[in-house]
């Protein structure tokens, strides 16, 4: 079984970021304003805590969302994803996101074979729950639609970048 042993400092970086920047991905392949943002901020950050309290949650699921919550974890993730997206534009953001699902992609390949189907498909869901939580092209709350093109677009290339399907 993978856990943060298994892989380099670097690597564990890249994989602990992952659920927040497989949500960045669909946040900003179409912003939602402040509102919607914040609903899909909660998504991520939602599902990553209860992946911890769920039985069928592998041990690399449950070993992330538990250094999610140490200050050191929350640390690494604030540092790198800053280094990442701090100067990036929405659309720069999906594309860095989506680079970065890709080497995290090839790192359990490599690393974690046995778990690496299951941590996709988890980050998948991750990116699935952001794009439910707000409407695109709402006006207060009422109108537009659940998932815009966009966010299916970023969906579709996010399990590319994983080597899975949506």
């Amino acid at each position: 079984m993978a856990n943060k042993q298994s892989f380099t400092r670097e690597e564990w970086t890249k994989i602990l970021e992952s659920p927040m920047v497989a949500g960045i991905a669909v946040s900003a392949s179409e912003p939602s304003g402040l509102w919607g943002s914040l609903k899909e901020a909660f998504a991520s950050v939602s599902a990553l805590a209860s992946a911890k309290l769920d039985a069928g949650s592998t041990e690399l699921v449950r070993a992330v969302a538990s250094d999610f919550e140490t200050a050191e974890g929350r640390s690494d993730i604030q540092k790198a994803l800053r280094q990442r997206f701090g100067d990036a534009e929405p659309h720069d953001c999906v594309h860095r996101s989506l680079a970065n699902l890709r080497e995290v992609s090839s790192i359990l390949d490599a690393k974690a074979p046995r778990e690496a189907a299951a941590f996709k498909a988890w980050l998948l869901t991750i990116s699935q729950k952001v794009a439910d939580a707000a409407s695109e092209g709402a006006f207060m709350g009422f109108g537009g639609e659940q998932i815009s093109d966009a966010e299916k677009a970023t969906l579709g290339d996010i399990a590319k970048a994983l080597g899975t399907s949506v």
